[in-house]
């Protein structure tokens, strides 16, 4: 037989020499596992995949999150760009009609009073005939036509400022042409 190990003490009966065996042998066939379990390749092979692929796992989802706050930063930003250039737009739309609106003051105030009266009387003129003209129209005209000229009509009061200045204009270049060469 074979010695005792010294840390161990010597059984003094049989049940404890019993006792001692069932335990070595336990420890023995936990030995023997864990040395079966380091020796099947394809059992480590598969734990180590399953880790792997677990890591890859984790992995994929934060990065997939990082994407989709990346994509909300840019979404975000993209809208706050599009509201400035909106604004910018609008101021430079009013800057332009400013513009416009100045430009005709400018060639109604140089217009000699003589040509601005005219004008005015001109245009009170065309107001009334209009409205004479108009009356008979509604009057006479089949109902699809009245509707496309009051369409026509709607823009032209949308538009006032710009056909004043324009028959301003025209008043002007038709008095500067009838005026005699001297």
């Amino acid at each position: 037989m074979t010695q005792p190990p010294h840390d161990e003490p010597t059984a003094t009966s049989p049940e404890e020499l019993r006792e001692q065996v069932e335990r070595t042998r336990t420890e023995l066939g936990d030995t023997v596992e864990a040395l079966a379990a380091k020796t099947d390749v394809k059992a480590r092979a598969q734990e180590k995949a399953a880790e792997v692929k677990e890591q890859a796992a984790v992995k994929a989802a934060e990065v997939k999150e990082q994407a989709a706050v990346k994509a909300s930063e840019v979404k975000d930003q993209a809208a706050v760009k599009a509201g400035e250039l909106k604004e910018q737009a609008a101021v430079k739309a009013g800057q332009l009609k400013a513009k416009a609106a100045d430009l005709a003051h400018q060639a109604q105030d140089r217009l000699p009073e003589p040509v601005r009266d005219t004008a005015a009387q001109a245009a009170e003129q065309a107001r009334a005939k209009a409205a004479r003209a108009g009356q008979l129209w509604d009057e006479k005209a089949p109902e699809p036509v009245r509707q496309k000229t009051a369409r026509g009509a709607r823009l032209a009061r949308d538009n006032r400022k710009v056909l004043l200045t324009a028959a301003g204009v025209a008043v002007v270049a038709w008095l500067a042409c009838r005026r005699p060469k001297g």
